[in-house]
């Protein structure tokens, strides 16, 4: 028994020393990244609008998004050019019919959609991309 614990004990500290000296090994590319301050920026009020649907009846969907940018420098940016933004993704909710919209791969293909047209506004506005990410936090349809 006591060999056990002595042979457990001689294990974990060699994994102790391995894992320190890997540690030495880090890449910059990794450590660069890990000193960026990522920021959040959310669309307020949520974003409401009608959708295409069968028949007569209007469907509607309310999403929260957030936009995830490189810096926090960038939200002031962001936040200038929010009514533009705001637009575009009204445009692209309200030109998605019902299936597309209450489907999990639809909304994935949505989000991805939105998030190419906030980033080339960005661009096309301020000379450089810096979004990150779109995010939908709330998502909602009838």
């Amino acid at each position: 028994m006591q060999k056990m614990i002595f042979l457990l004990f001689i294990l974990t500290v060699s994994l102790f020393s391995f894992g320190v000296s890997a540690e030495d090994e880090v890449p910059q590319e990794v450590e660069e990244a890990a000193v960026e301050e990522y920021a959040y920026y959310g669309f307020d009020p949520d974003i409401v609008t009608n959708y295409l649907s069968s028949g007569r009846k209007l469907g509607f969907v309310k999403i929260s998004i957030e936009l995830m940018v490189k810096s926090p420098m960038d939200l002031v940016a962001i936040e200038h050019h929010d009514p533009l933004l705001r637009a575009a993704i009204i445009e692209i909710l309200g030109s998605k019919t019902a299936d597309k919209v209450k489907s999990l791969t639809g909304r994935e293909e949505i989000r991805r959609e939105c998030y190419e047209e906030v980033n080339r506004l960005i661009k096309q506005e301020t000379g450089k991309e810096s979004i990150i990410n779109l995010l939908f936090t709330k998502y909602l349809y009838d």
